[in-house]
C-alpha cells in the first residue's frame, strides 16, 4: 500500500508541475506588450505625383554630314579619285577649326547593269563621308567651299546647342519639373480639403536633350550651282525632365 500511495502521489505532483509550467510558456509567447499592440495599422497617407519640366534653348552649332562619291571603270581608279577628293575636303574643313571631325563611312562596290537578262559590270563606285560640327553662322560658307574642293554629296545638317547651354537648361528643366509636381499635389489636395506636408521621397526620371531633326531638304539645295551662298538657319533644342515626389498629407 505504501508503494502505491507513493506512486500516485508522484503522478499527482508531476501533473501539478506540468499545469504550473503551461501559463509560463504561454506568457513568453504572448507578452502583455505584444497583446497591447493593435492588429491593424493605418497606412501612411502619401501622395505620389510626377512633374514635367521643359526648357527650349536656341541652337548655336551645326552638325554637317557630307562626302565624296566617285565612279570609275576600275576599283583602283575609283578609290584613288575618292581618296584625293576626300583629302582635299578634309584639309579644308580642318583649316576652319571645326569640332568633332570624323570619318563616318568608306565604301567601294561594283556597279552592274542588266542586258538581255545578263549582269554586266559597268564600273565601280567609291564613297567617303565625314561629319563635323561648327558654329551655325559659318556653316554655309564652309559647306560651299567644301563642295568647290571636291565634296559631291550632302547628307544633311542638324543643329545643337553647346554643352554649357545644355547643362544649364537641364538644371532649369529639373527645377520646372519639381515646381510642376508640387503644383499638381497642391491642386489635388486642395480639392480634397487636405494640405501638403513634407516630401518623403524624391525620384528623378529621364533628363533628355535630343537634337533637332536633320534637315535634308536644305542640304540638297547646297549643290545648286547658281546659289552663291548657302543660308543655314538654326533651330531650337528642347530639354525635358521628369521628377516624382512622394508627399505626406
Amino acid at each position: 500500500m505504501s508503494k502505491i500511495c507513493l506512486s500516485r502521489r508522484w503522478v499527482r505532483s508531476l501533473t501539478i508541475a506540468t499545469l504550473t509550467l503551461t501559463p509560463i510558456a504561454g506568457g513568453v509567447l504572448f507578452s502583455p506588450a505584444a497583446m497591447s499592440q493593435p492588429l491593424y495599422q493605418q497606412p501612411e497617407r502619401v501622395l505620389s505625383v510626377t512633374g514635367q519640366g521643359i526648357n527650349s534653348i536656341p541652337t548655336t552649332l551645326t552638325q554637317v554630314n557630307l562626302g565624296v562619291v566617285v565612279e570609275a571603270e576600275t576599283a583602283e581608279a575609283a578609290q584613288q579619285q575618292a581618296a584625293q577628293q576626300s583629302t582635299a575636303v578634309v584639309e579644308w574643313v580642318q583649316s576652319q577649326n571645326v569640332e568633332k571631325l570624323e570619318t563616318t563611312g568608306i565604301s567601294l562596290y561594283p556597279r552592274y547593269d542588266y542586258v538581255d537578262d545578263r549582269q554586266v559590270l559597268r564600273g565601280y563606285r567609291a564613297t567617303n563621308t565625314i561629319s563635323f560640327r561648327l558654329p551655325t553662322e559659318s556653316a554655309g560658307a564652309v559647306i560651299d567651299e567644301a563642295v568647290k574642293v571636291g565634296a559631291t554629296q550632302i547628307d544633311g545638317v542638324s543643329f545643337v546647342a553647346d554643352d554649357a547651354a545644355i547643362a544649364a537648361a537641364r538644371q532649369q528643366a529639373l527645377e520646372l519639373a519639381v515646381q510642376d509636381a508640387q503644383q499638381q499635389a497642391d491642386t489635388v489636395l486642395a480639392a480634397l480639403g487636405l494640405s501638403r506636408q513634407e516630401v518623403v521621397n524624391v525620384s528623378v526620371g529621364s533628363v533628355s536633350a535630343p537634337p533637332p531633326q536633320a534637315v535634308p531638304e536644305a542640304a540638297n539645295r547646297l549643290l545648286s550651282a547658281d546659289q552663291a551662298k548657302t543660308p543655314v538657319v538654326g533651330q531650337e533644342q528642347t530639354i525635358s525632365a521628369q521628377v516624382t515626389l512622394q508627399i505626406r498629407y
